[in-house]
């Protein structure tokens, strides 16, 4: 018997994130085809350089809330 969305879902709380993140991957490339080579390696040294400047704290993050309650005030909402 297959499994279920659920329980696939649940199966991956178990895995590591770069093994997650592989098998999104693979899902996506097998959806909607393969990404450009040249896009996909500017792509993942974009990525990568991002993840370091977080980590090293040359860039701050700013949450979600303050990002919505920032768009609410300029849209006048």
């Amino acid at each position: 018997m297959p499994l279920t969305l659920d329980q696939i879902v649940e199966e991956t709380r178990s895995l590591p994130h770069d093994v997650v993140s592989e098998l999104v991957d693979r899902i996506l490339l097998a959806s909607h085809g393969g990404q450009d080579v040249t896009h996909e390696k500017a792509w993942s040294e974009t990525v990568h350089r991002r993840i370091e400047e977080i980590r090293s704290g040359k860039v701050r993050l700013v949450p979600g809330e303050e990002v919505s309650a920032k768009i609410r005030r300029i849209v006048g909402r």
